[in-house]
């Protein structure tokens, strides 16, 4: 057997391994949240196999989580692109930030004990726009006085692009590229060692999902029904933006019950609340309301309600997160930059028919 068939053999049986497991650990669902499990998978696939082939020489910022590429938490108000890079080589980031309402340019690193870490990172504040919201970046190398710099330390590895939107669906939106400062050498047609290894490492990601799944849903099933600080995310872990304060948590419902959340808005830069799936896909918001930003949520005296049920309880009852009638989900909300760590919510398990009548 060669090498390049072995490799493609350890892939094929991960895909049959990650099916065997997923189809054990939702036995017991509906038919629509198994059929969903294995659509959670394909789009994960979709967006890593998007990555497969990287060029750090001449990099290119890939979009990021669209709708058919969603993998682990997703979030349709922002928009993101990913690079991969090389930290000893220098780029140019360009751009056009369109109606966001901020914009970060942030360089990560791995390691083998640490996972992802933020190293470096630029955003609105350091960011010179033009009068039409163009930017220009440098990236990498010694930096240079007269032009916006990002840093690529030792081990940096990846660079993102993110835009927060106010209004995805009527913001003008912007755009990004990255291109080498240097004319690269020409590389060989391929690498068959580099091959082997990506396919490598997309067979252990494939394998891995499953468990991923069931790991990253254990607490928010064990205590369904709140929400808690998230603080396994601070600082940029797992490529996540460093500045944001998470809140989250799950709702376990039945037919006609509804979930109200209620709390006081911190002051911050962005914030927003967004429902997904047990598979840590955003659920539907090309078709319905599963998320709201400082832009469009209804605030009254600094105060947020947020009714999550699987049927619109009317504008009184508070701003409608559309459950899509999953029995079990997941809620998070972000605050970017708060003025200090928000309250926890109250969050009340309560009849669909009672909130309707109590406003």
């Amino acid at each position: 057997m060669t090498a390049e068939l072995a490799a493609w053999n350890e892939f094929i049986d991960a895909l049959r391994a990650a099916g065997k497991r997923l189809a054990a650990d939702t036995a017991d669902l509906d038919e629509a949240e198994r059929a969903d499990g294995f659509r959670a998978m394909l789009r994960a696939m979709a967006n890593q196999l998007g990555r497969f082939e990287v060029d750090r020489e001449r990099p290119e910022l890939v979009a990021f989580n669209d709708w058919r590429q969603k993998f682990l938490m997703d979030n349709p108000d922002f928009r993101y692109w990913v690079a991969d890079v090389r930290s000893d080589r220098r780029y140019r980031i360009v751009g056009n930030r369109g109606d966001a309402s901020y914009v970060s340019i942030t360089a990560y690193a791995t390691t083998d004990t640490a996972g992802a870490q933020a190293t470096a990172r630029l955003d609105s504040e350091s960011i010179t726009f033009d009068e039409t919201g163009g930017f220009d970046v440098a990236v990498g190398g010694d930096g240079d006085a007269t032009r916006d710099w990002l840093d690529l330390p030792e081990r940096a590895s990846v660079v993102w692009v993110r835009y927060f939107h106010g209004a995805v669906r009527t913001d003008r939106l912007g755009w990004c590229a990255i291109a080498p400062a240097e004319e690269p050498p020409v590389p060989a047609p391929i690498d068959p060692p580099r091959f082997r290894h990506q396919l490598h490492r997309l067979a252990a990601t494939t394998a891995a999902l499953p468990q991923i799944f069931a790991a990253a849903t254990a607490g928010d099933r064990e205590r369904p029904n709140e929400l808690r600080h998230w603080s396994e995310m601070t600082g940029g872990a797992v490529f996540t933006e460093p500045g944001i304060h998470y809140l989250r948590g799950g709702w376990q419902l039945a037919p006609g019950e509804a979930l109200l959340i209620e709390g006081d808005l911190v002051a911050c830069r962005y914030w927003n609340i967004l429902a997904y799936s047990r598979y840590l896909n955003s659920l539907d918001h090309r078709y319905r309301p599963v998320s709201y930003t400082g832009s469009t949520a209804t605030v009254v005296g600094g105060r947020y309600r947020f009714v999550v049920a699987a049927e619109n309880p009317g504008p009184s009852a508070g701003d409608w997160l559309d459950s899509e009638g999953r029995p079990f989900g997941i809620v998070v909300m972000r605050f970017l930059h708060p003025e200090h760590p928000p309250e926890l919510p109250s969050a009340q398990r309560i009849r669909l028919n009672d909130l309707r009548e109590t406003r």
